[in-house]
Formats: structure tokens, C-alpha cells, sequence
């Protein structure tokens, strides 16, 4: 089996079988299987296998070793601080090395997020680190760090996740903040640690050079006035392997070429707002363009990232401040709302800002790249707009997917703290840190388990998108225990 093949390389015909005829109840579940014999010889028997869902589920059965079901995390018998902290040694998994099956291997000790997502999960890792380092857990979080230089360093990037089939696309590029995060002194560490950032700095910015104005390359888009940004991209054009039935089913409703829906599907994937109103020009998932888009929070995490590189003082760093400043200039040119006072996403093919406030909006001020009167302005339309009962609406329009309203995320919320903080608004900061961890302390109350998402209009689990809400989670224990250590909060107990 090939190192770096995807289930849909090996299995195509019967991955497409598997999932079309929804024979498992989760799609993750095929393409996370372990298969018990080579693969040419199952692929070999297939073809001549009888017509039918129960021969399909026998043959299944047969020839793969299913994962384990999700079950969660247990309900807590300790309050929710403490119920965190305990929580760790539940979601941390031994070194993992690459067998017959979709998982990469990873060669340190590592947490994942709880439920369905059993392996490593690029941006999510920097907020369950955020309660790691709160918490002493020191070694895990260094485990964390080690195994995504390994992994830019034999693929150029961090994952969407640990498994062959995230290959081709990537997530939000906080790998520099995690490396702040620990800020390690260690020479050799240190620079290997430097190298991979500019690795990874090099995989978005691929194409860039020599792009002319109005063309795109990959992730790099050169605007008419020749300001460079970047855009989520995937070079694969076919259904996401871990969800083939539900992206055929949208790019049968589109009315467009499916290649084209299957990589917007990929890019907004490669977003981790998978998925949300940003992305689409109608009501619909099927009129999903995320290529076309240059992200106001992406462009703020690259700026991160070529700022967080030039301040390592090498011989290269006056080349990625140089960059930086390129950056912060287009983002203030193209991506600043002037009337409504924040910044928003760009469309590449209208030439246009998008105007819709989303929780996205507050990226810039997490990296520096707002002014002042830049800054206050966001404060003001954040709340005044996205403000909510439980904490910060991620958009204000409500079209049932999850990174829409009425749904808020545990890493929006944060950013939206770090950010307004960085800026002196301490008390909107200090508020949206006590209404979410409100809201996970009533849930919790309730449950007594922790979700991957939360409604912050009724202070509740959230809903919608592809599959059941998980438990665990990885990014919603960092934060809230960063909030509750940070700000002395007392979770809500209903």
C-alpha cells in the first residue's frame, strides 16, 4: 500500500458503494477501517460481488476491522475545571506509527478531540494546548508540537488531520502560535522549529511568484492592483473521502460541473468552517465558492505567521517583515469594511469586500494587523451584532449549517478575547470569556459532558451540519479553562 494513497486511491468503486448506499452510519467510519488483506485481492473479490446491501455489509464485515464507535467521554463526576483536567489523560493517545489502514503515523505522544475525530486535527491543536499549558500537562503539548514539525517536514504542511486522505488540503496556519505558545529556548529545537514555519510558509505561498494581477495559483491570489493574498484551495477535485455520500449529493444540486463544487467542498473544509454562510452565494451548500474567496482570518494567521518568523532575528527576517507589510497593507486596502466598520472576506472574482460581520472579523486584531480606530470600530460592530446571550455568534445568518448561527466555537471565541484584549477593550473581552463559559458550565450541569459546539442563543448543544454533535472536545476544554484560569470565572450551574 502506498504511504500517502487515500481510501478513495485504493478502494475507489467500493468506497463510492459504501458510502452511496450509507452501509455504515458514519462516513468516517469506511475510510477509518483497517483493511485485513491486501487490498488488490479484496478489490479483486469486489468485482465480482453479488448485488445487494446485506452482501455489501457481509463483504465489509469480512474484509476490514471497523473502527470502535465513537462513545464520547463519560459523564463527569467532578465540577468542570476539575472534570478538564482529567479529561487529558481520556483524549491523549500513544505514538502511532502508519499501518495498512488511512492513519499517518505520529511519533510522540498527542491529544485528539474526542468522539469521531480520533487522530490530530491541525488548528484545533493550538486551543486544546492553551488548557494543556494550563494545566502542567507540558509534555503532551510539546508531543503536540513535535508531531506537526514531522509532519511539515515530510509533507511541506500540517494535515487537515493525521489520516492519508486530509493530504490534500491543510487549516488555519497556527503552527507559529503554538511554537509561542511554548515558547522553547532550546537552539535545536528552536531553529527546526523556525525551519518548519518557513516550510509551511512557503506550501500557502506556492505559485505566488511571477503571478500576474487577476490570476490565481493554488492558495496565492494576486488581486487587479497586484496585492497579493491567499485563498483556501484543495488540488483534488472529487468528493471528500470521509464524506463521498453527502458531496456527491450537493454537487448533484448545484446545476455546475461537480469538479468545481467537490474543490470549494475541499477548500471550505480546508477553512475548518466546514460549513457556513461565508462561503456560499445562496441559501444552499450546493452554491458553495470558497475558492473565490480571500479569508480575513487567513490572511491575519499568514501575517501571524511572516511576523512571527521575522521576529526570530535570522538572516532571512527582513525579508518576511517585508512580507508582513505587503500583507497588512492589501488587508487594509481590500479587506476593511470602512461603513461598517470591520474587517471581512474578499471576493476574488467580483473584485468586491464581502460585507456580512462574522466572527472572523476579530482575526486581525489578534495578530496586530488592525489600528487602533480600526480595532475600536470592530468592538463596537461585535457588540452591537455578534454578541449573544451565551457568547459570540459566529455569523448572524441562520442557514443550518454549523459554523452559522445560532452556533458559537470555542476557537472564535477565544480569538475574539486574545484580540480584543491585545487592544485595550478588556471588558467586552472579560464578557465574552463569562457568557461562554456560562454557557458550558449550564450545559455541562446538565450532561455533564463537553461538545464540540454550543447554541449561544439558548445556552445549549449545537446543531447542524454533516454529522451528530461530539463530545470530548479538545479545543472547547482549552479554552474554557484558559477563560475560567484567566478570568477567575465561576461556570454557571443553571
Amino acid at each position: 500500500m502506498h504511504a500517502e494513497s487515500s481510501p478513495a486511491d485504493l478502494f475507489g468503486p467500493l468506497l463510492a458503494k459504501v458510502q452511496e448506499r450509507a452501509i455504515l452510519p458514519d462516513s468516517k467510519t469506511f475510510v477509518d477501517a483497517l483493511p485485513k488483506r491486501p487490498v488488490a485481492e479484496i478489490m479483486r473479490d469486489f468485482a465480482h460481488l453479488p448485488a445487494g446491501d446485506e452482501a455489501l455489509r457481509a463483504f465489509i464485515a469480512a474484509n476490514f476491522d471497523l473502527p470502535a464507535a465513537a462513545e464520547g467521554t463519560r459523564p463527569a463526576v467532578l465540577p468542570l475545571r476539575e472534570h478538564i483536567r482529567a479529561l487529558w489523560k481520556e483524549l491523549a493517545r500513544a505514538p502511532k506509527q502508519a499501518g495498512s489502514g488511512s492513519a499517518l503515523a505520529v511519533q510522540h505522544r498527542h491529544v485528539v478531540p474526542g468522539g469521531r475525530f480520533r487522530e490530530i486535527y491541525y488548528w484545533d491543536s493550538f486551543f486544546t494546548m492553551l488548557g494543556l499549558v494550563r494545566d502542567g500537562e507540558h509534555e503532551l503539548a510539546d508531543g503536540i508540537v513535535d508531531a506537526l514539525t514531522d509532519l511539515i517536514e515530510a509533507h511541506g504542511h500540517v494535515p487537515n488531520g493525521t489520516r492519508t486522505y486530509y493530504l490534500g488540503r491543510s487549516q488555519p496556519p497556527l503552527f507559529h502560535m503554538m511554537v509561542e505558545l511554548l515558547d522553547d529556548g532550546r537552539p535545536g529545537v528552536a531553529a527546526r522549529r523556525l525551519s518548519a514555519m518557513k516550510r509551511e510558509h512557503a506550501w500557502w505561498m506556492e505559485g505566488a511568484e511571477g503571478l500576474a494581477p487577476g490570476a490565481q495559483n493554488a492558495r496565492a491570489a494576486r488581486l487587479a492592483d497586484g496585492a497579493l493574498l491567499n485563498r483556501y484551495w484543495d488540488p483534488r477535485n472529487t468528493p471528500r473521502d470521509e464524506s463521498w455520500r453527502e458531496d456527491v449529493a450537493t454537487a448533484a444540486e448545484s446545476g455546475r460541473p461537480v469538479e468545481d463544487v467537490y474543490r470549494d467542498l475541499r477548500a471550505g473544509a480546508e477553512s475548518g468552517w466546514d460549513f457556513s454562510s461565508r462561503w456560499l452565494e445562496g441559501d444552499s451548500l450546493s452554491s458553495i465558492r470558497t475558492t473565490t474567496i480571500a479569508p480575513i482570518d487567513l490572511n491575519a494567521f499568514l501575517l501571524g505567521l511572516e511576523t512571527a518568523i521575522a521576529a526570530r532575528g535570522d538572516s532571512e527576517a527582513g525579508h518576511y517583515a517585508r512580507l508582513a507589510d505587503d500583507r497588512r497593507d492589501a488587508m487594509n486596502r481590500h479587506l476593511w469594511n470602512a461603513e461598517g466598520g470591520y474587517f471581512a472576506d474578499y471576493d476574488i472574482d467580483a473584485n468586491a469586500l464581502r460585507t456580512p460581520l462574522t466572527a472572523a472579523a476579530l482575526a486581525p486584531l489578534l495578530v496586530g494587523a488592525a489600528t487602533q480606530e480600526q480595532a475600536d470600530a470592530t468592538a463596537r460592530a461585535v457588540e452591537d451584532a455578534l454578541l449573544a446571550p451565551g457568547g459570540l455568534h459566529t455569523t448572524l445568518l441562520q442557514t443550518g449549517q454549523q459554523w452559522d448561527r445560532p452556533n458559537g466555537w470555542a476557537p472564535l471565541q477565544w480569538i475574539a478575547v486574545a484580540g480584543l484584549g491585545r487592544y485595550g477593550h478588556e471588558t467586552l473581552a472579560r464578557e465574552i470569556a463569562r457568557r461562554w463559559v456560562d454557557t458550558v458550565g449550564a450545559t455541562f450541569a446538565r450532561t455533564g459532558l463537553l461538545f464540540e459546539k454550543y447554541d449561544v442563543e439558548r445556552a445549549g448543544v449545537g446543531g447542524g451540519g454533516e454529522y451528530e454533535t461530539q463530545t470530548g472536545f479538545g479545543w472547547t476544554n482549552g479554552v474554557t479553562a484558559d477563560f475560567i484560569d484567566s478570568y477567575d470565572l465561576f461556570p454557571a450551574t443553571e
